[in-house]
């Protein structure tokens, strides 16, 4: 007893010591700490001509009608954007914050919608709702090259989840089937002329922030982005590498080609080329092949006006990327009409209307297999 009662009024005087002890500490964590704000102070006001911190958002709203009428009112599986029928719903919705510097940049988007909950379903946790997460540093000092690390908008395609920023309404049956965005390291050197980009990756896998289980292999990617003048770009895209375990490795490898073209101030066209090959089997010298052309003309007779055509075509024999388990496989071309209205700088309108026709009875109406399916999507798209 006498040993706890001294160990207590031990403890009294060394409570007071402790007390005295962190008002000291404070006060030195209050110094410190004001003159590490005050110098970071100065050195931001030294540099703020080479820095930026830009904030942004943007926000699509969306109503779709598909004439197949689903009854889980999902429209069809290949689609992940604009893709529920019959109802108001938000397809995107982010906020993002971009910084840059001489040598350092990043960007951090959250995001919410009907696309993140179908493209990201494969992700767990809070990664459903990273639409971008990345810092880059330049490796050079005389040249533009960067080294970027994170979460990545996609090097595939010419289409990316922000509509607004594409000719049509809804995405083509390629890009809503290819990496919208992709996990990894990213290498890109451009030309002082800005005429020229090159990128090399290394990926965590085809559309994957979280490495499938039980794959341990990097996948590898490419990229020639070429803008000889305003009215014309081109691009060439690839990927090489496997997006199952090591036990059932199957080698994919995806070439992405594409044109774009501004005949003068009213009418512009979109060209692309997809082809890609993965092993009919592990160690199999045999592939299964899938391609998909698309090409979209876009005419513009004012700042406030926009109309768009798009026809494209997607051969998927053997199921490679879209299952359909018919006999043809997935083979199914696409037309839509397009029309834009800009009401302001920061606000868009839009209205679609699509229709896909394929070799066999892949879709659903009532209890019905049939193989067309159409349906009409406006949508308004807030961007600040």
């Amino acid at each position: 007893m006498l040993t706890w009662i001294n160990f207590l009024n031990n403890d009294n005087g060394d409570i007071e010591n402790q007390k005295e002890q962190k008002c000291e500490m404070k006060t030195k964590r209050l110094v410190i700490t004001t003159i590490a704000f005050i110098s970071i102070t100065h050195v931001a006001a030294q540099d703020s001509s080479k820095t930026s911190l830009v904030l942004s958002g943007y926000a699509e709203a969306y109503y779709a009608y598909d004439f197949n009428k689903p009854v889980d009112n999902n429209r069809p599986y290949f689609l992940y954007s604009h893709n529920r029928h019959n109802e108001f719903n938000v397809n995107l919705a982010f906020f993002k914050a971009s910084y840059n510097a001489d040598r350092i940049r990043g960007n951090a988007a959250v995001g919410v919608g009907t696309y993140m909950n179908a493209n990201y379903a494969a992700e767990s946790g809070v990664l459903k709702n990273i639409f971008e997460a990345n810092a880059g540093v330049k490796l050079s000092s005389t040249r533009n090259l960067w080294l970027d690390l994170g979460i990545l908008p996609s090097h595939i395609g010419f289409e990316s989840a922000i509509s607004k920023d594409c000719w049509t309404l809804t995405r083509s049956i390629v890009s809503e089937n290819t990496p919208y965005f992709e996990s990894g390291a990213r290498l890109t050197y451009t030309s002082n002329s800005g005429k020229i980009t090159v990128a090399a990756l290394a990926l965590n896998g085809w559309q994957r922030i979280t490495r499938v289980s039980g794959n341990s292999l990097m996948s590898w990617g490419t990229q020639i982005y070429l803008k000889p003048s305003d009215k014309l770009i081109f691009n060439y895209s690839t990927f090489l590498g496997t997006d199952k375990p090591d036990s059932t490795r199957l080698w994919r490898i995806y070439h992405n080609l594409y044109a774009i073209i501004q005949f003068n101030e009213k009418i512009g066209i979109t060209a692309g080329f997809d082809i890609g090959t993965e092993q009919v089997s592990k160690g199999s010298s045999e592939v299964n092949t899938w391609y998909a052309p698309v090409g979209i003309l876009r005419f513009t007779p004012n700042d406030n006006w926009a109309f768009a055509v798009r026809g494209e075509y997607f051969n998927d024999e053997n199921g490679v990327i879209i299952t359909t388990g018919t006999v043809n496989g997935f083979k199914t071309s696409g037309f839509s009409f397009n029309v834009d209205r800009r009401i302001t700088e920061h606000f868009l309108c839009r209205i679609e209307f699509r229709n896909f026709n394929s070799k066999d009875e892949i879709f659903i109406k009532g209890d019905q297999a049939q193989n067309t399916n159409a349906a009409i999507t406006t949508s308004f798209a807030l961007s600040f």
